[in-house]
């Protein structure tokens, strides 16, 4: 018996059906573009996922520590997590600078829990700075524990936001160890936790995880590209740097460097955790003291004097005041609204402002 012939498609349905034919291959068509986006993604992501994810023990929401100053180009490894840094280098096509090569500078700004305008506005200050595109300089508000309701909800705020904040364990003060324990605490702090999970190199940070690092006022203006440039070419041991006290002194080594900043390479760091001279000695006027201590325990031997690049406010004049010029690195006793005023403004910190239809400052 015949096989029955298949019955024949209505004209109108094989209509429709070879209308929706484009359709189709447009979005075949797309499919193929995503599937090819995502494999290049994925082979960018594994080339800069180092970059991404270096930030210290302290960083839980970018990795990278938010407080830090980075050139235009260090930018680009952190566009997609941050909102509020400059344009990323994946334009220009430059090549990220690898974390263990960039020069690594920590800055710890010793402040009070209360004083929140003061680091709104310091914020300002060092996030609208640059610095080279080998170095990272991350800024960090230090004080002791807090004491007050309010503190513990608007400093919440702040580390969420911001990520830049070390709260020592210590009752707050001027001369009674403060500054003994923010040194002797950052090696706790900033050690590297994946030691202990991880045997991979690739996932640990590089040792120093800073090759220097500052105390600071929060009346100092540093100008942090100079601050780089100042201690690049310097030894990365045993160094000690700021600017000598007393101020008719040009001698580092007589006798210690002024509280308004000075900076310590990490060997310092890790002796001042280890040894009893500052666990035994740490009261007393705090910039004074730390130069004891390394003068018994024979530490420092490489010595910078940063005077006249670091100097007070030059007004009213006195031995340890400078007038403003291009070469400074810090400026000291900015304790009132005007003299920042007059600070920033010589060194003209609004030049990069870009034109703009939404506002006008003449």
């Amino acid at each position: 018996m015949a096989p029955k012939p298949a019955a024949a498609i209505p004209v109108e349905i094989w209509g429709c059906c070879r209308s929706l034919v484009p359709y189709f291959t447009f979005i075949l068509l797309l499919c193929a573009i995503t599937s090819l986006n995502q494999l290049r993604y994925g082979a960018l992501h594994s080339r800069c996922a180092f970059m991404i994810n270096s930030g210290s023990s302290m960083d839980h929401i970018i990795h990278l520590p938010s407080g830090s100053i980075l050139s235009s180009q260090h930018a680009a490894a952190r566009q997609a997590s941050s909102y509020n840094l400059p344009p990323s280098l994946l334009a220009s096509g430059q090549s990220l600078i690898s974390h263990e090569n960039r020069l690594r500078i920590l800055i710890g700004i010793l402040t009070l829990a209360d004083q929140y305008q003061r680091r709104s506005f310091l914020r300002l200050v060092y996030r609208t700075q640059q610095v080279p595109a080998n170095v990272q300089i991350d800024i960090k508000f230090v004080f002791c524990n807090l004491t007050k309701e309010e503190q513990r909800i608007w400093v919440a705020l702040e580390i969420m936001l911001y990520d830049d904040i070390i709260i020592l364990n210590c009752t707050e003060n001027m001369d009674l160890g403060k500054t003994y324990t923010y040194f002797s605490s950052l090696w706790e702090l900033f050690k590297d936790e994946d030691d202990q999970h991880s045997e991979s190199s690739s996932s640990r940070r590089p040792y120093p995880p800073y090759h220097y690092v500052m105390k600071g006022d929060d009346d100092t203006y540093f100008r942090l590209e100079k601050l780089a440039e100042s201690l690049k070419p310097l030894p990365r041991e045993d160094l000690y740097y700021g600017f000598v006290i007393p101020c008719e002194s040009k001698d580092p080594f007589k006798h210690y460097m002024s509280g308004m900043g000075f900076a310590v390479s990490w060997d310092i760091v890790e002796w001042v955790r280890d040894s009893d001279i500052p666990r035994r000695h740490h009261v007393g006027p705090e910039d004074m003291v730390f130069g004891e201590w390394l003068k018994m325990g024979r530490k420092g031997r490489n010595r910078h004097n940063a005077k006249w690049s670091m100097y007070n406010f030059p007004e009213p004049p006195t031995h340890c005041s400078h007038e403003l010029w291009q070469e400074t690195i810090a400026v000291h006793l900015l304790k009132k609204e005007p003299r920042w005023i007059k600070t920033l403004k010589y060194f003209n910190v609004t030049r990069n402002l870009k034109p703009s239809k939404l506002y006008h400052i003449p």
